[in-house]
């Protein structure tokens, strides 16, 4: 199994992350974090780890986690 998988309970975002997110994915009044672990967990998820960080491509998002921490630095449309 995919090691981010196996450590989706770590995943966290900072407050800035969070406001960046919500920016960046048009997202209101969402948990930035709960919804970026269900994109990561979807079956659909394209994850691949390159360098530091993760990269979780799904339904026209990209989302970037630091590999050590599982902190959510940012996530964009595509």
């Amino acid at each position: 199994m995919n090691e981010l998988l196996t450590n989706i309970d770590k995943l966290h975002t900072t407050e800035l992350g969070v406001m960046r997110i919500s920016r960046n994915l048009s997202l209101q009044n969402v948990n930035v974090v709960e919804w970026c672990k269900s994109k990561v967990l979807d079956t659909n998820a394209q994850i691949h780890r390159q360098g530091k960080n993760w990269y979780v491509i799904i339904d026209g998002s990209k989302i970037t986690i630091n590999a050590h921490s599982y902190t959510i630095i940012t996530a964009h449309k595509i």
